[in-house]
């Protein structure tokens, strides 16, 4: 895709990655049908080796997001943060600063429960800043964990 304000545009990995960890949700984008679909989820995410970007969502192992990936898997999803309200004399002064991250992949269910268990950790981490946790067995059973592989995605940024 083409961005209009070149100007804003952020591709560099480390800086796409810092805004990820910056962010507290990030908003996956389904297909339902011929309509657009948007949640926001909790996350967490790593770059692996080969510089693929993987993020990771759970959820209860039923609902509509689990359906429509099973019809479709291909989504779309954004990330922002460091939202700062400038303001001005006039209205066309007022605008907002922010970092976003936004992209493409395909979504798979994690079905091996190392990767599972990984995925979560990923979660826990990103929130927690630890990866030490113990999960609770029935618990673990009943969680659906999702992973989006990135197939491209742009940063933006005003400040």
């Amino acid at each position: 895709c083409i961005m209009r304000r070149k100007d804003r545009e952020r591709s560099d990995p480390v800086w796409i990655d810092e805004t990820l960890r910056r962010s507290d949700a990030c908003h996956l984008a389904l297909l339902d049908g011929g309509k657009p679909y948007v949640i926001p989820l909790n996350f967490g995410f790593e770059r692996t080796g080969d510089g693929t970007l993987h993020l990771y969502f759970h959820c209860a192992k039923e609902g509509k997001k689990l359906e429509l990936i099973r019809q479709n898997p291909l989504a779309a999803f954004s990330a922002d943060t460091d939202h700062e309200l400038v303001t001005g004399e006039s209205g066309c002064d007022w605008g907002m600063n922010y970092r976003s991250v936004a992209g493409e992949g395909t979504v798979i269910f994690v079905t091996d429960p190392a990767e599972k268990k990984h995925g979560l950790d990923l979660l826990m981490e990103h929130y927690s800043g630890r990866r030490d946790f113990n999960y609770n067995d029935h618990v673990f059973a009943v969680t659906e964990v999702l992973r989006l592989t990135v197939a491209a995605c742009t940063g933006k940024e005003r400040k």
